[in-house]
């Protein structure tokens, strides 16, 4: 419970408003990933989905336009204030979607109550994976479908590699993360992830290797650098002259992708296809 509140307070101080703030950069930055959901998805004729680690709610307002009839996504983030950005998005954009603020892994959803479970990005932060899963696949009906898009290695993506390599350059080595500590990367190994799927009670469990083109302007690489991954804590805690530094090799790092006034790079990661066969 320490660990759930402590990444709470993380997200509703500081990443949650720096996510607040870049919405449409990253919504746009991201838009490929929903691209590849909504179409896994909509084929399928579900009417109830659940998007989990939902952020400003870019996924499951996208999902909701192509649910048929009177079809529902409900997205679930733990941090409130984008939650409350996502719900407002909902009503301007008068698009039926329902958002939840909680921890997928602990959240008492409704058994056996959506067809289908997506998640863009959403589902490598879990300090328990396997409970998180179990407790995910009760909320899916008996057949309802898993989708989830999560990245493969740091090795496998030299852009998200940038910043971890520049504070490295200017501060020196920094201490290694626990293996399969909750972040970004908990789910570089397919065959973790199969085996967490398969002790969670899933079934089916396909994961296949996708590269997914991104682009971001130019002029606004210097904020995603400068902001995102934590960045922005730690320019926070330098002196002038680290600081000064440290953005200069960011700068130089990023500039290798930019062409045309454009940042473009493949996003290396995993899609994770599964089945629930049963919700007892």
């Amino acid at each position: 419970m320490a660990h759930q509140l402590a990444d709470q307070a993380e997200w509703t101080a500081g990443r949650g408003n720096i996510w607040m703030e870049l919405q449409p950069m990253l919504d746009r930055l991201f838009s490929p990933f929903e691209a590849i959901l909504v179409n896994e998805i909509v084929a399928l004729n579900v009417q109830s989905v659940l998007d989990i680690g939902c952020g400003a709610g870019g996924t499951s307002l996208a999902m909701a336009q192509y649910l048929k009839g009177n079809g529902v996504c409900t997205g679930v983030d733990i941090s409130p204030d984008l939650i409350d950005l996502a719900c407002r998005r909902a009503a301007k954009e008068q698009i039926n979607a329902r958002f939840l603020c909680g921890d997928a892994q602990r959240c008492g959803f409704s058994t056996g109550h959506f067809d289908a479970i997506v998640s863009r990005f959403g589902v490598m932060f879990f300090d328990d994976p396997v409970a998180a899963f179990m407790n995910i696949r009760h909320a899916a009906k008996p057949g309802a479908v898993l989708r989830c898009i999560v990245w493969r290695s740091i090795a496998d993506n030299p852009f998200m590699a940038i910043q971890p390599d520049a504070i490295a350059q200017v501060l020196g080595p920094q201490a290694a993360p626990r293996p399969y500590a909750p972040r970004q990367f908990a789910f570089a190994s397919d065959e973790r992830v199969k085996e967490i799927l398969a002790d969670a009670g899933w079934h089916d469990v396909d994961i296949q290797p996708i590269d997914v083109p991104c682009e971001l302007p130019a002029n606004e690489l210097p904020i995603y650098a400068r902001r995102m991954g934590g960045m922005e804590a730690t320019l926070g805690s330098l002196e002038g002259a680290q600081s000064s530094r440290l953005q200069a090799a960011l700068d130089a790092e990023f500039a290798r992708f930019v062409i045309d006034d454009v940042a473009r790079f493949d996003a290396a990661c995993w899609m994770v296809r599964a089945t629930c066969p049963s919700c007892s």
